[in-house]
């Protein structure tokens, strides 16, 4: 289907196939450890009133979910970069030939000095 450019030597693997690699490792840890952060002020010994201690739960509870979403679109966005790299490194095509239509010049036709 498609034709491959004779001749050209293909780019080896780089930091880019070690990124993907590291990619569902790197999630995991970027949804476990600010869960655990929320988890962990739940058992922490706060000390004030029950109204106080909930509204500081749910400021950890929203930073962590901040952290989570913030770590989430690095990664995205870190992920899609080297997806680029990965398929720009890969095999030239030779592209289908198509009749020019416009010019700068029309051969039929005046002239114009």
């Amino acid at each position: 289907m498609f034709n491959k450019l004779p001749g050209f030597v293909r780019s080896p693997a780089g930091l880019e196939r070690v990124i993907l690699r590291h990619m569902p490792r790197a999630l995991f840890l970027s949804t476990v450890l600010p869960a655990l952060a929320a988890l962990g002020a739940r058992w922490f010994d706060w000390s004030g009133s029950q109204a106080w201690v909930a509204s500081r739960i749910q400021m950890v509870d929203m930073v962590a979910i901040g952290v989570v979403l913030l770590l989430w679109t690095l990664l995205l966005t870190l992920a899609i970069g080297a997806f680029i790299v990965m398929v720009m490194k890969g095999p030239a095509y030779v592209a289908d030939a198509y009749p020019l239509v416009e010019s700068d010049r029309p051969l039929d036709g005046p002239r114009r000095p």
